[in-house]
């Protein structure tokens, strides 16, 4: 935007003036100017994305792109009660504001009072950092944010060609700047770096297959050649194919696998719905189950948005409300919060709103998770030397609840089932369909290793930064055998 402006004062006298794009924050304060609403709440996202795509050891596409999206919310207050209007818009030009806002509060006039009414957030010393970054133009992500990660990429290539495999994936870089401006003042500033690279490996016949992904803030922290090796390293356990029923296993999930279990029962426990009674964290008779014991072992499942390589946001952006969000929370402070500590249940996911109705603190939704548990270490490797006879699992996919009440989650297995025995690895198993609980599930944990930063498999669209150990799970229910591959 800066060079388009310099570009053209340096234009010749008597050239066309090139239109200068208007800034978020100008976007932002142009719509807070035309707000007759009560109350007003602009969001202004401006987002830039990079990929690269390969098959067959080689490099197909490559891209990037930009997105721009304004956001207006209007507030009619009357008395207690406030109606709301929301109106989003991709890309918005500065003439197109007033429109936007004006849709905005023709909407709330029309609508129905909100349930989760609140007075909005203003100014405050926790705000002040996100504040001070207000005026700082938005980051762009570019290709060149792959260079060192493309260079390790082709030795991988070269690596797998040698070896007998063919690699698969893409690797995405999406960087995010979002501002937020209110009518009680706030003016809030956040970039989100968010990366991922999935790469799939397989046999030169096709016939085996191995996955491995990993999440990143800029791709410096991705160690191509150490994931290429562990998917070789897998494709040889599958030389080697045994066949198993149905049944209760002792299982060893991974933390891909044990992430995406965990991001579900997250994304569960929404204040509101276990006060209404619609969840497994609903108590019989009325109430949540915060304070009850979940797990056998101390576990601590916990969001934090200052959490190294995992930082988000530290305030709440919510551009609608749902059962689990409040746009009247919007620019709310947000700090480590323990979901589950000790092996009890300490938090769930409330707004302002719900936290006047459970009597608990208002503990707004984070976007990232951790699990882990005092003193435990040990890689996933580790955990297989230790193992008399189980199954080795490296993801789950096609994740899908079947009973709220107990969140009883169905799914399938993929990409590689291990057969343990007497301490290793002794071929590749059969696909399986799962039904679990991951609430129940934390009860049958038995052994927990190191906490390390992972990506997982089915949610990794929506969710990206989560650290979580491996695990071992008595009983681990394989439903049925699964014809998938």
């Amino acid at each position: 935007m800066s060079t388009q402006s310099s570009n053209a004062a340096r234009a010749p006298e008597g050239a066309p003036t090139l239109a200068v794009a208007p800034g978020p924050q100008e976007l932002v304060e142009r719509a807070l100017a035309a707000a007759r609403s009560d109350d007003c709440i602009v969001i202004a996202d401006e987002g830039s994305n990079a990929n690269l795509r390969w098959a067959g050891n080689s490099l197909t596409t490559n891209g990037v792109s930009r997105s721009r999206q304004l956001t207006v919310i209007a507030i009619s207050r009357s008395g207690d009660e406030a109606k709301v209007g929301v109106v989003s818009r991709a890309g918005v030009s500065a003439d197109q504001v007033a429109e936007i806002v004006a849709e905005a509060e023709h909407a709330a006039a029309d609508g129905s009072p909100a349930e989760d009414a609140q007075p909005l957030v203003t100014p405050s010393a926790a705000t002040a950092d996100a504040a001070s970054q207000w005026d700082e133009p938005p980051n762009v992500t570019q290709i060149g944010v792959f260079a060192d990660f493309a260079a390790e990429l082709g030795h991988a290539f070269t690596t797998a060609a040698s070896g007998g495999r063919r690699l698969y994936g893409f690797a995405e870089h999406q960087l995010t700047s979002t501002y937020l401006g209110t009518s009680t003042g706030l003016r809030l500033r956040h970039d989100q770096p968010t990366g991922r690279l999935e790469l799939n490996a397989k046999s030169a016949d096709m016939a085996r297959s191995a996955w491995a992904g990993s999440g990143t803030k800029d791709f410096g922290d991705v160690d191509v050649r150490a994931l290429d090796a562990d998917l070789g390293r897998r494709l040889g356990w599958a030389e080697r194919s045994v066949e198993l029923p149905a049944g209760r296993y002792e299982t060893l999930l991974p933390p891909t696998a044990l992430a995406d279990l965990m991001i579900y029962m997250y994304w569960s426990a929404g204040a509101k719905d276990a006060l209404d009674g619609r969840t497994v964290f609903s108590k019989p008779g009325g109430g949540t189950r915060i304070g009850e014991k979940l797990a056998a072992l101390p576990l601590s499942l916990r969001s934090d948005p200052a959490a190294r390589g995992l930082e988000c946001a530290p305030f709440v952006i919510a551009h609608a409300s749902s059962r689990e969000s409040s746009v009247f929370d919007n620019g709310l402070p947000k700090s480590r919060t323990d979901w589950i500590a000790g092996g009890t249940l300490a938090a769930l996911t409330q707004t302002r709103h719900t936290a006047q109705l459970t009597g608990q603190p208002a503990t707004p939704a984070i976007d990232n998770l951790i699990l882990d548990a005092p003193g435990a270490g040990g890689s996933i490797a580790e955990l297989v030397s230790r193992t008399s006879r189980g199954l080795l699992l490296t993801c789950l996919w096609y994740i899908r609840e079947v009973d709220p009440q107990t969140l009883l989650l169905t799914g399938l297995t993929r990409d590689g089932v291990y057969l343990v025995e007497n301490g290793e690895v002794t071929g590749a198993v059969n696909n399986f369909r799962f039904n679990e609980s991951p609430v129940g599930m934390l009860s049958r944990i038995t052994e927990v290793g190191s906490t390390v930063p992972t990506l997982p498999r089915e949610w990794a669209d929506y969710f990206t930064r989560a650290a979580m150990p491996p695990v071992r799970v008595e009983g681990f229910n394989m439903s049925s055998v699964s014809q998938a591959s």
